[in-house]
């Protein structure tokens, strides 16, 4: 969940997300560096009235500002086809969740489970109890149980929709007649809020998704319950 005044990334619920975060700091770190030495370079420009007349024309110069980019793009590029790659992988998941974006809200079902579908409307602000977030909060809540690696299946009816939850380092397109699909994993319990970041129409702001994480147990317990 972001904070007010936050300037970073929300904190890693996910080892995609933990991934993401690091690359975040290394690309971040490359970029810093990069724009000290060219600001220490110009300052350097301004300052001085001398002249170095013999790397005006020196291949050794060349050679190093040419070089040197390229290694660069080389230490940003491979983290990232490593991260691009883990997001890809779907080995054996516990759990299917299908995620159908609507005018304006999201419908799920779960595909292990007979008849284990819901729709999941934004809860109005005079139904909020205390301690709820306003325009965050859904009528019901998207159950799954926690470290197990959940396939969610994405898609739309009427229009583009994108599924996304920060925290845990995922969003992906609902786009009407395909069918997407993501890793969502937890490491921990917990609730876990997303929105709709494709502008879908006029309310487009007002469709959030909201992810409850459990132990194992009480997701089996949930999940007859709803069954029944």
């Amino acid at each position: 969940m972001a904070a007010p005044a936050q300037l970073g990334l929300q904190n890693a619920a996910s080892p995609i997300m933990e991934e993401l975060i690091a690359f975040h700091d290394h690309a971040l770190m490359i970029i810093f560096l990069i724009s000290s030495l060219v600001l220490y370079i110009i300052s350097l420009m301004l300052t001085t009235k001398l002249t170095h007349t013999s790397t005006m024309n020196a291949q050794e110069i060349e050679m190093i500002w040419t070089i040197l980019p390229a290694m660069i793009l080389i230490m940003i590029a491979l983290p990232s086809l490593r991260i691009l790659y883990m997001t890809d992988e779907f080995n054996k998941p516990y759990l299917t969740l299908k995620a159908i974006g609507h005018q304006w809200y999201w419908s799920y079902e779960y595909s292990d489970y007979e008849d284990l579908a819901f729709d999941s409307y934004i809860m109005p602000t005079y139904f909020l109890e205390p301690g709820e977030f306003r325009l965050l909060e859904v009528d019901n809540r998207t159950t799954l149980p926690m470290e197990a690696d959940i396939r969610v299946l994405i898609s739309s009816q009427d229009v583009l929709h994108s599924w996304a939850v920060p925290s845990l380092g995922v969003k992906t397109d609902a786009i009407p007649g395909r069918l997407n699909q993501a890793m969502v994993a937890s490491m921990r319990p917990g609730l876990y809020y997303g929105q709709c970041s494709e502008i879908c129409g006029s309310n487009h702001s007002f469709m959030p998704i909201v992810l409850e994480f459990i132990y194992f147990q009480d997701f089996e317990v949930w999940a007859s319950y709803l069954y029944i």
